[in-house]
């Protein structure tokens, strides 16, 4: 049986609410009634229960940690850093997913129920409204990977990604590709739009280079694989930007298996650098997202968020950069 409070009181000569105060954060509690109980507990080995905490404390330390795609094996990492890094805080991640899922009304009811403290939203494909449903009925709210605003009504975490798609029009124009052609994710989702929109800007201005858009049903190795099989039926482009490495490396595939040579006879950018892109039989040319350092700072705001409820929103906003590799032609 677990050992319990009343155990631990009595084997350090203290009352039960002193066991108490001593696990309760920010609680009075002397040096010497602290040193008593807890070598009480370790002898016992005791460790607090969290949910009896929670009762007298008013907090869970329950963190929401939402998405909507567990498609993209790119969440694998995420989750695992997120998982971790809430952990070391002493707070405890309690993961929601809702794949294909656009209304907040169906994880909010999940959350309240779970009392949950806080909630991150991971996601670069729900619209800002979804981390502001959280906010509206007082729930402090981080937006990983999220749309960027001037003035954002809740904490915004991502890249800029219409100047991720300037920057992929730039590397393709700069190989002297005539013909590109963007592949991109789910077209509703605002990734999608804004890496879109970024890469059309600069195509525009090179009047030699001729653009189409595709869109995959979401951001999968089979959306993407599936999209670029449709594409080869007619004459395919020169060289893609797949708004996402994990579209690109399903585009890899259609491409080989029709029996044509990557960079050779099509060329292909993705974006994020997850781990995968950099495999030997892969080698994507790609645009590095800063995960890590996205994930690092929405756990520092959620926090900051907790301690503060009417902490004033921030948008933070992280530098991406091209990792070369081998699916594209070299610059001239």
């Amino acid at each position: 049986m677990p050992v319990t409070l009343k155990e631990v009181a009595e084997r350090a000569g203290v009352s039960r609410s002193a066991v108490s105060r001593t696990y309760t954060e920010g609680a009075s509690v002397s040096p010497k009634t602290r040193a008593k109980v807890e070598k009480a507990a370790a002898a016992l080995s005791y460790s607090p229960n969290a949910l009896a905490s929670s009762l007298t404390t008013g907090r869970t330390k329950l963190i929401g940690l939402v998405s909507n795609n567990f498609h993209n094996p790119i969440f694998l990492n995420v989750f695992d850093q997120f998982t971790k890094g809430l952990q070391q805080r002493g707070l405890r991640p309690l993961l929601v997913n809702l794949t294909d899922e656009t209304d907040p009304a169906a994880s909010l009811r999940m959350l309240r129920a779970y009392s949950v403290d806080g909630v991150i939203v991971a996601s670069s494909t729900l619209p800002a409204s979804f981390a502001e449903a959280f906010k509206d009925v007082g729930i402090p709210v981080v937006h990983s990977f999220g749309r960027q605003s001037p003035s954002p009504k809740v904490n915004v975490l991502g890249i800029d990604n219409i100047e991720a798609g300037r920057m992929a029009a730039k590397t393709l124009i700069a190989r002297g590709y005539t013909r590109v052609a963007f592949l991109g994710g789910p077209e509703l989702a605002t990734s999608t739009q804004d890496r879109l929109a970024g890469f059309e800007e600069t195509i525009k201005t090179a009047p030699q280079v001729q653009m189409s858009v595709s869109f995959a049903t979401n951001y999968s190795f089979d959306a993407g694989r599936a999209e670029m099989l449709k594409l080869l039926e007619s004459t395919p482009a020169e060289a893609y930007f797949c708004g996402d490495d994990v579209l690109s490396i399903g585009a890899l595939s259609a491409i080989q298996d029709a029996g044509l040579r990557v960079p050779d006879d099509i060329g292909v950018i993705g974006l994020n650098d997850m781990e995968m892109a950099g495999w030997e039989n892969i080698n994507l040319t790609t645009i590095h997202n800063p995960i890590a350092q996205i994930i690092n700072s929405s756990i520092e705001l959620i926090e900051a968020s907790l301690k503060d409820e009417n902490r004033h929103p921030e948008a933070r906003l992280f530098a991406c950069t091209i990792v070369e590799r081998g699916t594209l032609r070299p610059l001239p």
